[in-house]
């Protein structure tokens, strides 16, 4: 797999806390640039991300990040402004003290209630695997899958770890033909190809294209 090839799975990402519109849409401009699977911005920007991307390119956003403890209908509150703007794909933060907890009652509903309200754009849920046990991250991933989400995900980048190749390869076992993305972390071309040949479907990165594009 060629570089060029590799970045068409990539959610080009711009998530800190200190990005300007400017930065936005050079975020946008980039991943265009690249041919990059989506680019993925914070939530206050997505009218300027659709408005700079012009239909180009997929804009994604986050939803309940990045600790995933909101309330479920203030999740889906945020999903449903965020698709009213334009936003084609929403990654959300699974609940993650239900999960621990044992309420899987209360992740299946949230779930359940943005799929509902997510209908005919991607949705990807972040189980953040860097804080459960591989019993949990399988768990947590076949809730994912019973719920209809189009992608189980490993990681916010906020939390204490990021994408592994071993994590990769367990959701996949897992995750009943719905896509991986690999998040968190990924610094090089050839740590993302290592992650894509464990199962990830889809890389979310911050360097990747940057760097594509200062060495093209």
């Amino acid at each position: 797999m060629t570089e060029r090839e590799l970045l068409q799975m990539v959610d080009h990402t711009l998530l800190s806390p200190t990005a300007s519109e400017e930065d936005i849409r050079l975020t946008v401009s980039e991943g265009i640039l690249a041919s990059a699977a989506s680019v993925c911005i914070p939530p206050r920007f997505v009218h300027a991300a659709v408005s700079e991307a012009q239909g180009k390119i997929p804009v994604c956003t986050v939803v309940g990040f990045p600790l995933g403890y909101n309330d479920a209908l203030a999740k889906v509150r945020e999903a449903e402004l965020a698709i009213s703007q334009g936003a084609a794909e929403i990654d959300t933060v699974m609940p993650i003290g239900a999960l621990l907890s044992g309420d899987l009652g209360a992740v299946r509903e949230e779930l359940a209630l943005l799929r509902r309200a997510t209908q005919g754009r991607v949705l990807k849920v972040i189980i953040e695997a860097c804080l459960l046990t591989d019993v949990q991250k399988r768990i947590a991933t076949r809730l994912v899958a019973e719920s209809g989400a189009d992608f189980v995900k490993t990681s916010t980048g906020f939390s204490t770890g990021g994408a592994t190749v071993e994590d990769i390869a367990l959701l996949k076992e897992e995750a009943r033909g719905m896509g991986v993305k690999a998040s968190g972390g990924i610094r090089s071309f050839s740590q993302a190809l290592a992650l894509v040949q464990a199962g990830a479907t889809r890389i979310g990165a911050s360097r990747l294209v940057k760097e594509f594009l200062r060495l093209s």
